[in-house]
């Protein structure tokens, strides 16, 4: 929704390997980028009616939102490097 900060979103499940892989990348971007992006995990299981509202197909999905609208949409397991240069060059034009 409306924030001030554009908002990380990492779409997960507990069951899904890659999600596994993912996820302490995205915890060391989130402090990394603490300042300057608000970082949040939605649990797809958990939230289907979010996953859903968004076309959410398959897990890992990290989203990018500014302002309430989706920016970027980056699907499956990625190392370090990619997600972080995908943030970068997608959010810090509005930073």
């Amino acid at each position: 929704q409306d924030h001030p900060k554009p908002i990380f979103v990492d779409f997960y499940a507990q069951w899904c390997g890659p999600c596994k892989i993912v996820s302490p990348i995205v915890q060391k971007i989130a402090k990394e980028l603490s300042g300057t992006i608000l970082t949040i995990k939605i649990d797809i299981d958990k939230k289907p009616e979010i996953a859903n509202s968004y076309h959410i197909q398959a897990v890992p999905t990290l989203t990018l939102f500014f302002q309430g609208k989706l920016l970027s949409t980056l699907q499956g397991a990625q190392p370090y490097d990619s997600i972080k240069s995908w943030i970068e060059k997608t959010v810090f034009p509005f930073v």
